[in-house]
Formats: structure tokens, sequence, C-alpha cells
């Protein structure tokens, strides 16, 4: 006789760091989190910035750590956060430790790639924020959807 396994699922929250108004109204928004959420990471960070429905900040998950240049996605990654944390609507993030913000073809094919899984999800992603180092502090940052990228 074989068996069948069961499974549950189960949101663990590992950490949390406090933040004032924590409702995303504007890019800037996005970046101040994400700046200290990055602050010291010498690796590109991709993460989400989970949302309920009036853009309060219900969580951030870290999906992937990848080397100074880069970092492997995966829509499946992405949304397997997002559907834990119910998130009614998400913010791609990701760092830049060379500092420069400017995103690159694949940061804007991820970005698109993303928004259409969202679309099939029913979970709308709303901007990427990347953010860049100065001196070691987070300080610059770019949102594709402010530069039209998306």
């Amino acid at each position: 006789m074989h068996r069948i396994a069961q499974y549950s699922l189960r949101l663990v929250r590992e950490a949390s760091f406090p933040y004032g108004d924590n409702i995303i109204h504007q890019p800037e928004d996005a970046a101040k989190i994400m700046q200290l959420h990055y602050a010291g990471k010498d690796r590109e960070v991709f993460s989400i910035i989970a949302l309920n429905i009036k853009h309060k900040v219900i969580g951030i998950h870290d999906v992937s750590v990848g080397s100074l240049f880069a970092s492997v996605v995966h829509p499946r990654e992405v949304f397997k956060s997002a559907l834990l944390m119910n998130a009614a609507a998400i913010i791609l993030a990701h760092c830049h430790p060379s500092g420069d913000t400017q995103p690159s073809q694949e940061d804007i094919n991820i970005s698109r790639m993303l928004i259409d899984a969202g679309k099939v999800m029913d979970i709308p992603v709303l901007d990427h924020i990347i953010t860049g180092t100065d001196d070691g502090q987070y300080a610059s940052y770019t949102s594709l959807k402010r530069e039209g990228l998306l």
C-alpha cells in the first residue's frame, strides 16, 4: 500500500523592524522601506512588498539572494509568498550594490513577466523599485513605473 503525504502551509514571521507610516502612497514610500530592509547588503537581493487592499504593508519577502551582479527570479517564487501573505497587490524591489539604479533590460523584462503573471493571479504588480548604495548607505532609487518602463 502506498502512502499519500498530507501537508499544511504556514507563514512564519522571521523578523520585523520599526517604521512609521507603513502605507504606500508613492514610490518614495516603498523606496524608504526597502532602503532600511537592504541596509548592509553586499549582494543583489530581490524582494516583494506585500500590500493589503488599502496599500498598507503586510510583509516583505526576500525571494532571491544573488551575486554582486544578479539574482534569479521566477514568478512561482514571487507569487507563492504573495499568496501566503494574502496580498491584494505587490511591489517588486531589488538592490544594486554597485550603486547604479539604472534598470537593465533584464530588470524590465522580469518586471513585465511578473506583471503578466500578477494579472493571471489577480495580484497586481504596482511598481518595481531599484535601490542603490552611496558610501554603504542605500540612498538612491529608481521606480520603473515612474520612469514609464512598466
